[in-house]
């Protein structure tokens, strides 16, 4: 369960403070709009920084005590006074939370407009290593594959499952602006699905990342392939094949996977 749904669930018992990251200017630890909040015996989320988060933790349990926020907004130069050396300065908000606030939690907190749209087409077991991955991160996940109950029966709270016959099919409705992997179990299958992402990206310009799992021999397969079916040079400069940052090299699914998201998250942001 995501934190803001189980600080809902803590703060119809007892109330929070809430504290947010108002602003950074220079270098910080986390973006404008990361949260934690701290109950009387619970802590949810995190807004990073090690002595900068110890601080803020303080503070709040103090604003707890006292049933009060005194200085809504603070202003945490991190160097050395703070026992830090990220040069920046990072300006945290301070809220009081009680019952009547649960209702709005979810449209301030939740963030879902921050989220990296990831399109993963495959459920095999490089696939699965990737969605355990993806589901612990900021990232909203469309999974789909062609075949029947072929996805695990319970799946991270931002992966939604699709069955879709023709897999190709899928393309054409994902979200703009999404990363999109491609790993079905069938050759025949990838090929569909690089093409028809070359021409919603011909149409339309929104899939900034199509990724293809596979040797360097596979991709000059189907280059000739897709060159046939009436695409350039140019276009299939957009594709990525093989997959994964350079220099790691073992064939596990979970390291492969951990080599694939972290080039997903190279071009994100």
């Amino acid at each position: 369960m995501r934190d803001w749904q189980l600080l809902q669930r803590a703060l119809a018992r007892e109330p929070a403070v809430l504290v947010t990251v108002e602003r950074v200017e220079g270098s910080g630890p986390r973006e404008v709009g990361a949260w934690m909040a701290l109950t009387p015996d619970r802590l949810f989320a995190t807004i990073g920084g090690g002595q900068l988060e110890f601080e803020a933790i303080a503070q709040a349990r103090a604003a707890l005590a006292a049933g009060v926020v005194a200085e809504p907004l603070r202003r945490y130069a991190l160097g050395p006074s703070l026992g830090q050396c990220c040069g920046g300065i990072v300006y945290l908000r301070y809220e009081l939370l009680g019952a009547a606030d649960i209702g709005g939690l979810r449209a301030r907190l939740a963030q879902e407009d921050r989220l990296m749209p990831v399109a993963l087409f495959g459920g095999g077991h490089v696939g699965r290593a990737i969605i355990a991955l993806l589901g612990r991160l900021p990232a909203r996940v469309l999974w789909v594959d062609s075949r029947d109950e072929i996805f695990p029966a319970e799946l991270p709270d931002k992966v939604v499952a699709e069955h879709s016959e023709p897999v190709q099919a899928a393309v054409q409705d994902l979200a703009p602006g999404s990363q999109v992997l491609i790993m079905s179990f069938s050759h025949a299958e990838d090929l569909d699905v690089v093409a028809a992402c070359l021409q919603r990206q011909r149409e339309r310009g929104d899939l900034p990342y199509v990724g293809l799992i596979g040797s360097k021999s596979k991709w000059a397969s189907f280059r000739q392939r897709l060159l046939a079916r009436g695409f350039s040079e140019v276009e299939l400069a957009h594709v990525t094949s093989p997959i994964g940052v350079a220099g790691i090299s073992g064939k596990q699914p979970e390291v492969i996977a951990v080599a694939v998201v972290a080039q997903l998250l190279q071009g994100w942001g």
